[in-house]
């Protein structure tokens, strides 16, 4: 398949999917992780402040995407490090994989963020912020 703007090259394709797959969890894998390995495993939200105590996944650290690289030592060359953000759509968590990779530290992302997560019903943690008290 060729046009103007676009070209298919299978084999380029499979590599990169088998990459993309190798280095995601899904919500259930995480879900499980947490009740049985989670020693083994930092959990990264690098959502805003205000979304991350509104509701986060349990064991999660929150590490804004945009201070990063000023908190690399809330990750653990020995574990990995497994970053959400708030949608499928959402490319925060990729932005930050890449970052936290590209820095020695394990790492993968997780399938559909915060939102799928939620959705599907696993627990969350809610933290009042600070004008709550």
């Amino acid at each position: 398949m060729k046009n103007k703007n676009y070209t298919f090259d299978s084999n380029k394709a499979k590599e990169f999917f088998l990459e993309k797959i190798s280095f995601q969890v899904t919500p259930r894998e995480l879900e499980k992780l947490i009740k049985s390995d989670i020693e083994n495993f930092n959990i990264v939200d690098v959502r805003k402040y205000d979304d991350y105590i509104d509701g986060h996944i349990p064991f999660a650290i929150h590490v804004p995407l945009d201070s990063i690289e000023e908190h690399l030592v809330m990750f653990d060359k020995d574990k990995v490090n497994i970053v959400y953000s708030y949608c499928p759509y959402c490319q925060k968590s990729a932005l930050a994989a890449y970052i936290i990779a590209n820095k020695g530290y394990p790492v993968m992302t997780l399938m559909g963020g915060y939102k799928i997560w939620h959705e599907i019903g696993f627990d969350t943690v809610k933290n009042a912020s600070e004008a709550d008290k």
